[in-house]
């Protein structure tokens, strides 16, 4: 649990500090993807100290190249 607030806190000392000056350079893409970012980063920061399994990028890249990679390897035997 202590890792939650943890998580919560640095993200509204991140959002406090990033928001006011997002807003007053009228950067409003940025300030969109900036909330975007940070709501993904915190959920997976959560889940993370709740010990949630969270999948790893590199599998996917795996499951995908990987008939690439085979069939590039057989046709260089």
């Amino acid at each position: 649990m202590l890792g939650v607030a943890g998580t919560i806190v640095a993200a509204i000392m991140m959002v406090v500090f990033e928001i006011p000056n997002l807003r007053k350079k009228k950067l409003t893409k940025e300030l969109w993807v900036f909330s975007f970012l940070m709501l993904i980063a915190v959920g997976l920061g959560i889940a993370q100290s709740l010990g949630l399994k969270i999948p790893n990028p590199l599998n996917g890249i795996t499951i995908v190249f990987k008939p690439l990679s085979d069939f590039i390897y057989g046709l260089l035997e």
